[in-house]
């Protein structure tokens, strides 16, 4: 779920890039895990995570903000607004 601290939220992602569709397939160890058809090449599987999670919980791609794992498959990203949107969002995957 959301991480919250004195420096924002967070929210920590396991990406799987150059995969058969872009999906949003649930969790593990309190990551979410996230699939794009990009390959990370020059940042473009950051973009694609980013716009999948944007248009799957209904708020601006500037609400997420890559803080760590430019070039890892682990991901964190600060919500720099909609966080109470992102967390219904959320909320709604575990009920899945």
């Amino acid at each position: 779920m959301l991480r919250p601290t004195p420096r924002g939220t967070f929210l920590d992602v396991k990406a799987t890039p150059k995969a058969s569709r872009d999906e949003i397939k649930g969790w593990r160890e309190g990551a979410l895990l996230v699939r794009v058809t990009v390959a990370p090449e020059n940042g473009k599987a950051n973009d694609a995570i980013v716009a999948l999670l944007a248009k799957s919980a209904r708020v601006p791609k500037s609400a997420f903000e890559l803080v760590s794992g430019e070039t890892n498959r682990n991901k964190s990203f600060r919500l720099a607004s909609h966080v109470e949107a992102v967390q219904v969002w959320l909320e709604g995957l575990k009920k899945e």
